[in-house]
C-alpha cells in the first residue's frame, strides 16, 4: 500500500509516523520546506485538559498522553519536550500579588496557576515535527519537495497525485496542507479552511526564565486588549505571541510575512511584561496562519463520496497538541478501515458543506 500525504507539517508529519509504524509506504509532498508554516512557528505549547467539555476533549486527552510517549522513543530532549507550570495574570496591577514569577514585572499581577508538570508542557514545534518525519523516514517514508496541482481520479478512486512535472500513483491520499488545504477543494469535496493570521517573537533569554509558561491579559497604550502568550524553552530561548489579524493567505507559504507595525506592538509589550525579555536579543520576528474550518473543528477523516481519499487539517491554535492523536487516528483509519483510539465522528468532514469549486477559481 502507498499513500502519499500532501503537506510537509506536523499533521502530515504525525500521519506518516504512525502509517510508517504499521508498514505502510508514505510519500510526503511538501511544497516550500517541512514545517515551513505554523508548525515551525507556533508556541509548541500542550495541555491535558484545557479541551474538556469541547468535541476535543478525547483528542487532545489523547494526544497529550501520546506526546509524552513519543518523547521516550524519538527522544524528546532533542526537540525541546518538557512539562510545565502555566501561570496566569495581567499587566497594569499596582503591586503584586499571587504567586510571585520573578521573570515578570513589577506591573504584572499573577493571579492563578493554569496548569502543573501533570496537565501542562512544551515542544519545539518546527524539530518535534523534523523528528516525527525523520522517524517516519527511517521506517521507510520518503519526503519529496514540489508543488500539487491536482489529483487523477478514477470513478471513486484517487489514482495519483499530480505535481507539476510529475505524478505519483498512490492507493490513498491526505490532504494536510494547512490552511493551503482550501486548493483541494478544487479537486475534492471538501469544507472551506481558512487561515488566522498570528505574529510571534522569539527571543535570546538563556538561563535567565525557568521552565514555566504564562498566559497573560495586557491592555495597549491605545487601549486594545491583548493575550499575550510566553513560552521559554529549553534552548534558552523564550517565545512570544498575541497580535492576530485577517489578511488573505499567499499561495506560497514561504511569501508569508507579518504586517507592518505588529512586531513592534510585540515588542512594546514584551518590554512592558518581563525585563528580562525587554533587555534580550530578538532573534525572529515572524508570521504563520493558523488553519481553521468554518465551525471551528478540525477535519479529520474520509473525504465523501470517495473510497481512498483522506483530510487531517482545521486544528487552529491547538495543532501542535492535537497532531500524535490525529496522525495515529488516520493511521487507523487507513491501514485498519476504522480509527479506535478517539472518535472521529465530530470531525468528520461530511458535517460541512463543501465549497463549490467555482468560488474558489473567482479568488
Amino acid at each position: 500500500m502507498r499513500v502519499v500525504i500532501c503537506g510537509g507539517g506536523v499533521i502530515g508529519a504525525a500521519s506518516a509516523f504512525f502509517l510508517t509504524r504499521r508498514g505502510v509506504g508514505v510519500t510526503v509532498v511538501e511544497r516550500t520546506g517541512v514545517a515551513c508554516a505554523a508548525s515551525g512557528k507556533a508556541g509548541g505549547f500542550l495541555a491535558r485538559d484545557w479541551c474538556d467539555g469541547t468535541p476535543l476533549e478525547t483528542l487532545a486527552r489523547r494526544s497529550f498522553d501520546l506526546h509524552a510517549e513519543l518523547a521516550r522513543e524519538l527522544p524528546g530532549e532533542a526537540y525541546g519536550y518538557r512539562r510545565l507550570t502555566t501561570w496566569g495574570g495581567y499587566h497594569g496591577a499596582t503591586r503584586r500579588g499571587g504567586d510571585d514569577v520573578r521573570w515578570l514585572g513589577d506591573a504584572v499581577r499573577v493571579t492563578q496557576r493554569l496548569g502543573s508538570p501533570a496537565t501542562t508542557a512544551q515542544v519545539h514545534p518546527a524539530r518535534f515535527t523534523e523528528a516525527l518525519l525523520r522517524s517516519a523516514e527511517k521506517g521507510g517514508a520518503t519526503v519529496r519537495i514540489g508543488e500539487v496541482t491536482g489529483l487523477q481520479r478514477a470513478n471513486d478512486r484517487v489514482a495519483a497525485v499530480l505535481l507539476h512535472d510529475d505524478e505519483i500513483a498512490c492507493d490513498a491520499v491526505v490532504i494536510a496542507m494547512g490552511p493551503w488545504s482550501i486548493l483541494a477543494c478544487a479537486w475534492l469535496p471538501l469544507p472551506a479552511v481558512f487561515g488566522l493570521k498570528g505574529h510571534s517573537i522569539v527571543f535570546d533569554t538563556g538561563e535567565r526564565i525557568p521552565g514555566e509558561a504564562a498566559f497573560l491579559e495586557y491592555r495597549e497604550p491605545g487601549g486594545e486588549v491583548l493575550a499575550p502568550e510566553i513560552f521559554p524553552r529549553p534552548d534558552g530561548t523564550t517565545y512570544v505571541c498575541a497580535i492576530s489579524s485577517e489578511q488573505p493567505l499567499p499561495l506560497d507559504p514561504a511569501a508569508v510575512t507579518p504586517d507592518p507595525g505588529a512586531i513592534e506592538r510585540l515588542q512594546a509589550l514584551c518590554a512592558a511584561v518581563s525585563p528580562v525579555l525587554g533587555s534580550a536579543k530578538l532573534l525572529a520576528a515572524q508570521a504563520c496562519y493558523r488553519p481553521m474550518a468554518r465551525d471551528g473543528l478540525p477535519l479529520i477523516g474520509r473525504v465523501p463520496g470517495l473510497a481512498n481519499a483522506y483530510v487531517a487539517t482545521g486544528h487552529s491554535v491547538w495543532g501542535i497538541l492535537n497532531a500524535p492523536a490525529t496522525g495515529e487516528a488516520m493511521a487507523e483509519l487507513i491501514a485498519e478501515g476504522a480509527a479506535h483510539s478517539v472518535d472521529l465522528a465530530p470531525f468528520d468532514p461530511a458535517r460541512l458543506r463543501p465549497l463549490d469549486p467555482a468560488r474558489l477559481r473567482r479568488g
